[in-house]
Order: structure tokens, then C-alpha cells, then sequence
């Protein structure tokens, strides 16, 4: 049997024509690409020159946006002429009288019923507490009702740094006990239990100092009831400054006298000790 020739395809001499078309195409197209840079936005074109050239060279450009379009005005910043004027007219707050203020809202109710009393000047303010509020007879250890009340007292004062001079006073009938031979004894206990219940409470006890005057300095006559009810107090003293704490310290509330000039607004820290 005789075998099938194999076909063989001609030599194609023209396949460098494929080559050429590809060169042909790829240089039109680089000249369409350098007619469309030579035809550039002039303006975008310097737009874009001129943030390039800044955040090369200016290092506080380099993190401003390029301008793109129109910029448009921020409407959430308020106006700051307007933040000038809105705090230039807002005075500040006095603490001696937003401390008045807060406690005769907290304690209307005592104020009320004469059980509670809150005096006040331009350099100190006064809650007075009768002692039936927070102590049972004859003892310094607090009663359930002192440690809800002076938590609320606590809340008020524990935002100012204003000194804090808790005073105790009693009547003029005699104790003598184990605990407390005098009058001095017990006056000076409560006045420490309160200053302890307002540090416990989060007064900075950086602030605070207890007195007793026993029964030495009364308000009202001892030979009463009535009198010697009222007689037995305890008496909060904030005042507007450590040389004001200092000088009622010496002679009590109930003696001290606001000096003119003295009065100067917020605080006065005491001075660091040498020692």
C-alpha cells in the first residue's frame, strides 16, 4: 500500500508585516499621548505645579489638601468673635455664694424646721447644725441620719478648694465621763467626727480642721430648755481663703467680723513649709 504524501504549507514571507503593524500602533499611540500633554488645562496645570512645589519645600503646606473646585466655607465652626463675646460676658462664679446657694436647696426642709441655719458674708458661710442632727446625748458617735446628711453636705463642698473649719460647741451642764471629762472633750470629738464623715465622703482632708469651744461660747441662754438645745451645735465655716479660715479660728464664728478689704475672690493656698 502506498503511503500519503504530507502536505507542506508554503514559507510565509511576509509575517514581519504583523511586527511592524504592532511598532505602528504603539508609535501612534505615543504621539496621541503627547498631544494630549502639549494641549494641558493651564490652570490645573499650575494648581498642581504649585502644591507639588510647596510640599517639597514648605514643610506646614504639606498636609494642606490640593484645591480642587470652589472651597466652600465650614458651617459647623462657630463664629469665634462670637465665642469671644458669649465668655467675656459670663462672670465667674463665686464659690462662697454658689456653696449658699446649693446647700439652701439641698436642706430647705431643715432650714424650715430651724434645725439647720446658713449665714453668710463675703468671706466665709456658715451651716449650722444642731447637734440633735447628727449625735445622740452626751456622745460624739454619729447617729444613722448624720451619715446620710453629711454625704449630701459631702457632695456640695468636695468641687471647691475653699478651707473647711468645722467648730463643735455644747450647753453648760457639766459631763464627766470616761470618754469625755469636760465639755471641751465632747465639743472637740464632734467637730472631729464631722471632719472625718466629710473626708470619708471625698472632702480633701488637706482642707478641713476641727475646734471645740465647749460651752463657752453660747448663743442663747443656757438657763432654758430651748436655749441649751440651741446652745448644742455644730457649725461648718468655708471660707474664702486660708488666712480667713485662720482668723476665725482664733476667736470662733459666732465672735469673728469681716474685714474690709480682705475679700478676694476663689482661693489662697497655704505656702510651703521650709521644714
Amino acid at each position: 500500500m502506498a503511503r500519503r504524501r504530507t502536505h507542506e504549507e508554503p514559507e510565509n514571507h511576509e509575517r514581519w508585516l504583523v511586527s511592524y503593524a504592532d511598532f505602528i500602533t504603539l508609535l501612534f499611540a505615543f504621539f496621541v499621548v503627547m498631544y494630549s500633554i502639549s494641549s494641558l488645562n493651564e490652570g490645573k496645570y499650575k494648581i498642581l505645579s504649585d502644591s507639588l512645589v510647596g510640599v517639597f519645600n514648605q514643610v506646614d503646606r504639606a498636609v494642606k489638601p490640593i484645591p480642587i473646585g470652589e472651597e466652600r466655607p465650614r458651617t459647623t465652626l462657630p463664629d469665634v468673635s462670637q465665642i469671644d463675646e458669649s465668655q467675656s460676658s459670663q462672670q465667674p462664679i463665686d464659690p462662697l455664694q454658689s456653696i449658699m446657694q446649693s446647700m439652701q436647696a439641698a436642706f430647705a426642709d431643715l432650714i424650715g424646721s430651724n434645725q439647720l441655719t446658713i449665714r453668710g458674708n463675703e468671706l466665709w458661710v456658715e451651716i449650722e447644725l444642731n447637734s440633735s442632727l447628727l449625735f445622740p446625748s452626751g456622745d460624739a458617735l454619729p447617729n444613722d441620719h448624720a451619715f446620710d446628711l453629711l454625704e449630701k453636705v459631702a457632695g456640695i463642698l468636695a468641687p471647691f478648694d475653699n478651707p473647711i473649719h468645722v467648730e463643735g460647741f455644747t450647753d453648760n451642764l457639766p459631763i464627766n465621763t470616761a470618754k469625755y471629762p469636760t465639755n471641751w472633750e465632747l465639743s472637740a470629738a464632734r467637730a472631729g467626727s464631722v471632719v472625718r464623715m466629710l473626708a470619708a465622703d471625698g472632702v480633701n482632708p488637706a482642707r478641713m480642721a476641727a475646734v471645740g469651744y465647749g460651752e463657752f461660747q453660747p448663743i442663747a441662754d443656757n438657763s432654758t430648755a430651748e436655749g441649751r438645745a440651741r446652745n448644742r451645735r455644730v457649725i461648718l465655716v468655708i471660707s474664702r481663703n486660708l488666712d480667713v479660715r485662720r482668723s476665725v479660728s482664733g476667736v470662733g464664728s459666732a465672735n469673728a467680723r469681716p474685714v474690709v478689704g480682705s475679700a478676694q475672690t476663689g482661693t489662697q493656698r497655704a505656702a510651703p513649709s521650709d521644714r
